[in-house]
This record gives C-alpha cells, structure tokens and sequence, in this order.
C-alpha cells in the first residue's frame, strides 16, 4: 500500500514537472530586451515582489530580478520582499508597456 502511494506521489510531481516546464521559462532579462518575442506567450519567471498596488479592481505588483523589473497583473498580491514564481501570458498596454497578466503565483 505505501508503495502505490509513493508511485502515485512520483507520477503527481513529475506530471506538475511537466506542466510548468511546457511553459517556457525565462528571466526578466530576457522579457524586457526581447519583449515582442515573448508578447502573447506563456513564461514562467521568478523574482522578488516590490510596489504591491490595488486601485478598485486592478491590482499587482513589480517583480524584480537582479537589474531588472516587471509589472505583474495578478488578484493575489504576495507580501512585498517575498521571492515568487510567476506563471502567467506576456502582454503589452498602451499606459503599462509589457508586463505579465499571471494565471499562478507559487
């Protein structure tokens, strides 16, 4: 019985694996020098949460990676200083220039 339940952990992890591996992870960095390359496409990206901002409705926050900085559209505002990982669509906004419109925080 435990080793069913260690095989159906294993097979959980590795399929969780999967999934965020399709989406295609990449630095701030690289967003921000290239960012039409990545306009409508799914990334994965991590950083530290700073300027966490709710006005109505609309909330986020920044993201930060070494040098380099991106506006995060998301519901959950993680606590401002916590290191997250970002999945989420980059996206482009007249008044916001490219950021992230996240699906998942973890």
């Amino acid at each position: 019985m435990r080793m069913q339940n260690f095989v159906s952990l294993a097979f959980l992890l590795v399929l969780i694996l999967l999934f965020i591996g399709g989406c295609g992870s990449v630095s701030i960095k690289e967003i921000k020098e290239n960012p039409e390359k990545y306009l409508g496409e799914e990334v994965v990206i991590t950083g530290v949460v700073e300027n966490s901002v709710k006005i109505g409705t609309l909330s986020g926050f920044s993201l930060k990676e070494g040098n380099y900085s991106i506006v995060v559209q998301s519901k959950e505002l993680p606590a401002e200083g916590k290191k997250v990982t970002v999945q989420g669509t980059v996206m482009k906004e007249v008044f916001l220039g490219y950021y992230i419109y996240a699906k998942k925080i973890y």
